[in-house]
């Protein structure tokens, strides 16, 4: 490692061959592992924020999912939890503390359902299941607006409806940090360029998810941004009601990456959860 490692740097990234094309992850720190997990379309570049306060504690491994950020595109059916299993075992890790944040979220608890030998502790952020059905009429709004930026071909305004997620229903783009904006839409327009419009879908679902959820007996944490759409919020709640030991917190004023938004409030959250771990 680099002295630079401290906060994270491009030399703690790390490729592992899956057998089924790279799987690229920062690897840095030293100490008890934990892994966090990214929002879809985002990479490992989104948990930029939490690394200088775990890493002095903690090992982090940020995976970049399979066709996201650094990460190969699948070439047949996968199951993103599968390919963090693959990467724990070839680690040499586990059981270990996991942290998803949308779409991260997800692939965590499907890794608790599906490889529970390797979770020791939950956390999530804005999400439920990978069979949460979203009703929220503002989503609604921004799946059709982005479904006519497509079919207009007009790939920025794509870009700024997607990043909307980062205001929430109620606040416009131009009220959440500049900066937060920026980062969303390099990594989002770096994931999207890995990816043609007539590519075949390989991604596998995890099925009869919500009645397995009660099968979950080791901590969890939901960590949700105040101001997230209320399907966001609502699905990460009945997540922490339906396991066995959930409860949730809530970063006020901060849309769908509150991590990003309010580092230092998710931050210590986050670590309270993790030292009470300890004991």
């Amino acid at each position: 490692m680099t002295e630079s490692t401290a906060t994270g740097s491009p030399d703690d990234l790390r490729s592992f061959d899956s057998g089924h094309g790279r799987l690229a992850h920062l690897d840095a720190g030293t100490g008890e592992p934990l892994v966090l997990l990214h929002g879809g379309l985002l990479d490992h570049r989104s948990w930029a924020d939490q690394l200088p306060a775990l890493l002095p504690e903690y090992r982090v491994i940020a995976p970049d999912t399979r066709g996201h950020g650094a990460s190969a595109n699948a070439s047949r059916p996968f199951r993103p939890a599968d390919d963090l299993a693959d990467l724990l075992r070839h680690l040499g890790l586990g059981p270990v503390v996991v942290v998803g944040l949308s779409m991260g979220g997800t692939i965590a608890l499907d890794l608790a359902l599906e490889h529970p030998e390797l979770v020791r502790a939950l956390v999530i952020s804005g999400n439920g299941t990978g069979e949460s059905e979203f009703k929220d009429p503002w989503l609604g709004e921004l799946r059709d607006e982005q479904n006519a930026a497509l079919a207009e071909g007009d790939g920025e305004r794509w870009l700024d409806s997607f990043t909307r997620l980062a205001s929430g229903p109620h606040r416009r783009l131009d009220e959440v940090d500049p900066e937060v904006v920026r980062r969303l839409k390099e990594m989002t327009r770096n994931t999207v360029a890995k990816h043609t419009p007539d590519e075949p879908q390989y991604l596998v679902p995890v099925t009869d998810t919500w009645k397995r959820l009660t099968g979950i007996t080791v901590p969890l944490l939901a960590i949700n941004g105040g101001i997230d759409s209320v399907d966001h919020i609502g699905l990460a709640e009945r997540v922490v009601r339906t396991v066995v030991d959930g409860r949730a917190v809530i970063v006020e004023d901060t849309g769908h990456y509150p991590n990003m938004e309010r580092p230092e409030e998710f931050n210590a959250h986050l670590l309270g959860f993790l030292r009470a771990l300890r004991g």
